[in-house]
C-alpha cells in the first residue's frame, strides 16, 4: 500500500533560503528509489519549480498563488492554503522548523537546527519571541521530527524534553556529480582577482555566528600572505566584517564576493589551499562535505555539530587564534591523508542515504 505524503515547503522563498531548502530538496530527490513505496507530492510557493527543475522531473509540484515572500503571507498560506490541499493524505512534513496551526495530525517536522537557544542574541526580539513559542509547540504536537546531526536531537532533548524515540537523524545528501563542472582556477583567479595568491575560502553568509572576524584577524597577525574568499549573502554582520577589515589593513586581502553559482563554488573549493570553517553553530555544515567531497583540506572550528560531520577527516581547532596561526603550515604535511580522509567520510552523505533515511522517517510516523 502506497503512503501518501504532502510536503511542506510552503515557508520556503525558492532559492533564496538557503540550507534548509537544499537539505529537504536533496533528501527528496534521493527518495526516488521508494516511489512506489511513498507517493510524494509537494507544496510550495510560486515559482519553485523552476527553481527546483529536477525535483519537479520526479513529483508533483503544486504551487501557492504567491510567492510568498512575507514571512506573515507564508504562515498564513500554510494554515489555509496547505491545510486544505493536503487534507487527502496520509501525513504531512513540515519542513521548515514548525506545524502550522491547522492541518492533519500525523505530521514530520524537519527542525535544522535551534541556534537561538544557544544564541538568542543572534535575533531579533520579534523572530526570538515567535520561535520560543512556535517551536517547542511544534515539537510537542509532531508525531516524528527529523533533524540533520546527533547534536541537533540531543539539543532537541535537552531543551524540550521530547524522548529520543520521537527524533531521527536524516543525513544531509550531496549531488553524486558535485563539482564535476566546477569553473577553471585560471577564469576564478582572474575575475576576482587572486592573482597567484594562496588562497582560503569560506562559503558562508556573514552572519555573527559565522565567525568571520576570526578570520580576518588571523590573516592581520598571521596568514599575511594568504587572501580570503568570502562566498555567501550578506548577513547581520557583513558590514562589521568589512570595517574590521579595513581597521585592520587587510581589507585588500578579503574578498566579499557574494553568493555564487554552484560551479563557481566547486571552483574557488578546488584552487583553495583549505576551506576555512569557523563557525561557532551549525546544525549540520553542509560546505564542510561539500569541500570534502570535492577534494579540498578543511581546517574547521571544534563547536556544536561541526567535529560530527567531519569526524577525523578534517583538522578540528579550537576557537583560538593560537591553534590556528600555524594551521596552514601544518596542514601542509597532512594534505594528501586529509583529501583521501575527507572523500571517504563524504561517502556516507551521498543523496541516496539521505533519502533513505527520510524513507525511514516516514515510516516510524506511520506507526507512531
Amino acid at each position: 500500500m502506497t503512503t501518501r505524503v504532502a510536503v511542506n515547503l510552503a515557508w520556503c522563498v525558492p532559492g533564496r533560503v538557503g540550507g534548509s531548502e537544499e537539505y529537504l530538496v536533496r533528501q527528496l530527490l534521493g527518495l526516488v528509489e521508494h516511489r512506489s513505496e511513498f507517493d510524494v507530492q509537494v507544496f510550495a510557493p510560486r515559482g519553485f519549480s523552476s527553481a527546483h527543475p529536477d525535483l519537479a522531473e520526479l513529483f508533483p509540484i503544486h504551487e501557492a498563488p504567491t510567492t510568498a515572500m512575507q514571512r506573515s503571507l507564508r504562515v498564513a498560506m500554510e494554515n489555509t492554503w496547505l491545510a486544505h490541499a493536503a487534507r487527502g493524505f496520509d501525513m504531512v512534513h513540515h519542513g521548515g522548523g514548525t506545524i502550522p496551526s491547522f492541518g492533519l495530525r500525523r505530521t514530520l517536522l524537519t527542525i535544522h537546527d535551534v541556534q537561538y537557544t544557544t544564541y538568542p542574541e543572534y535575533f531579533s526580539r520579534l523572530k526570538l519571541a515567535y520561535l520560543r513559542r512556535r517551536v517547542p509547540a511544534s515539537v510537542a504536537r509532531a508525531s516524528m521530527v527529523a533533524v540533520p546531526s546527533e547534536f541537533v536531537k540531543r539539543t532537541l532533548i535537552d531543551n524540550f524534553g521530547v524522548s529520543d524515540k520521537r527524533v531521527v537523524v536524516v543525513r544531509h545528501g550531496m549531488p553524486p556529480r558535485l563539482g564535476a563542472n566546477a569553473t577553471q582556477a585560471s577564469e576564478l583567479r582572474s575575475r576576482f582577482g587572486l592573482g597567484d595568491n594562496r588562497v582560503v575560502v569560506y562559503p558562508a553568509v556573514t552572519h555573527p555566528h559565522k565567525n568571520h572576524r576570526f578570520l580576518v584577524r588571523l590573516l592581520a597577525e598571521n596568514w599575511r600572505d594568504v587572501v580570503l574568499v568570502c562566498a555567501g549573502s550578506c548577513g547581520l554582520a557583513h558590514e562589521e566584517v568589512n570595517a574590521l577589515a579595513g581597521q585592520l589593513g587587510v581589507a585588500d586581502r578579503v574578498r566579499m564576493i557574494g553568493r555564487v553559482s554552484d560551479d563557481d563554488r566547486d571552483g574557488l573549493l578546488a584552487l583553495a589551499e583549505a576551506m576555512v570553517f569557523p563557525s561557532l553553530y551549525e546544525g549540520f555544515g553542509a560546505p564542510l562535505v561539500e569541500a570534502m567531497t570535492i577534494g579540498t583540506p578543511v581546517i574547521c572550528s571544534d563547536q556544536a555539530a561541526v567535529p560530527e560531520v567531519v569526524g577525523d577527516a578534517a583538522m578540528v581547532l579550537p576557537l583560538d587564534q593560537a591553534a590556528w596561526a600555524s594551521a596552514l603550515d601544518a596542514l601542509s604535511s597532512r594534505r594528501a591523508a586529509l583529501i583521501d580522509a575527507g572523500r571517504s567520510r563524504a561517502l556516507s552523505f551521498s543523496i541516496a542515504a539521505s533519502g533513505d533515511d527520510l524513507a525511514s522517517a516516514y515510516r516510524s510516523v506511520g506507526r507512531a
